[in-house]
């Protein structure tokens, strides 16, 4: 039975869930699907407000006050440990972090800036360093190692480039690879009481800014083993089984990307 299910609302006791980046495309597949199973979902967002309203909003039809909006910059580690704080002030407690939210856009070598290297960096390894070192004392109260949910829990969306750089995205490529090493390392100190995994995604979901060409992106399916595109939602169910059932699973890193991680 889900989390909460058979009340059909939201009590105190109910797990809740942060989901960094969670007001769009993978990030809002994930609350949703953890929400489904019952969870409290806290949806984070930076400039994504009306987005992540209107998910909360429609959450909380399903299950009243199961879901709240809080915004943060993670250009400022301040905002990011507070997110933590605040997220833990109004629902009284954490027990799974997924860190999801993440900048991409290309770096090639001869026009990376030190602002390239701040910015793409704080996104993708320095916030989610510093947001689980904020969730750690909290996800450790949470955690019941005994249990069949194998205690609290922590998710890093990496990327199957950080294993497989892509040409002319230099600090993102690094950036990932960090996320991916920082995952190993977390899952060494936060045990037993806290497992650490990520997910390192394929193509799962274009990008809308038109950094990726439409011949590009025949190129790349044409070297995935099953010949087509993923989507937010696969992400969402790995994330589901970490979280909920992969109870003796820790410091590793499931590839979510058709194959392309093993063609040559």
């Amino acid at each position: 039975m889900a989390l909460g299910a058979a009340a059909g609302m939201t009590g105190t006791n109910t797990k809740v869930v942060l989901v960094t980046g969670g007001a769009k495309r993978v990030g809002a597949a994930i609350v949703e699907r953890l929400h489904r199973e019952g969870w409290r979902v806290a949806i984070h967002y930076r400039a994504s407000a009306a987005e992540a309203s209107a998910l909360a909003a429609s959450l909380n039809t399903r299950r009243d006050q199961s879901a709240h909006c809080f915004a943060a910059d993670f250009n400022d580690m301040e905002q990011a440990e507070a997110l933590v704080t605040a997220v833990v002030a109004h629902f009284g407690r954490l027990d799974a972090l997924v860190n999801n939210a993440s900048s991409f856009y290309p770096t090639p070598i001869g026009r990376i800036t030190e602002a390239d290297w701040d910015a793409l960096m704080a996104s993708n390894l320095q916030a989610p360093m510093f947001l689980s070192q904020a969730a750690a004392p909290h996800l450790r109260r949470a955690a019941d190692v005994a249990s069949s949910a194998g205690g609290s829990s922590i998710v890093n969306i990496t990327d199957i480039h950080s294993e497989r750089p892509m040409a002319g995205y230099v600090v993102y490529n690094v950036a990932k690879a960090g996320l991916r090493g920082l995952t190993q390392a977390l899952a060494r100190d936060l045990a037993p009481e806290v497992r650490v995994n990520a997910i390192a995604p394929g193509p799962i979901e274009w990008p809308t800014d038109g950094q990726i060409a439409a011949d590009e992106r025949v190129r790349i399916l044409e070297q995935v083993p099953l010949r087509r595109e993923g989507g937010p939602s696969q992400i969402a169910e790995a994330a589901k089984y970490l979280i909920c059932d992969a109870n003796f699973v820790t410091g590793q890193t499931i590839n979510v990307d058709g194959g392309r991680s093993i063609a040559i």
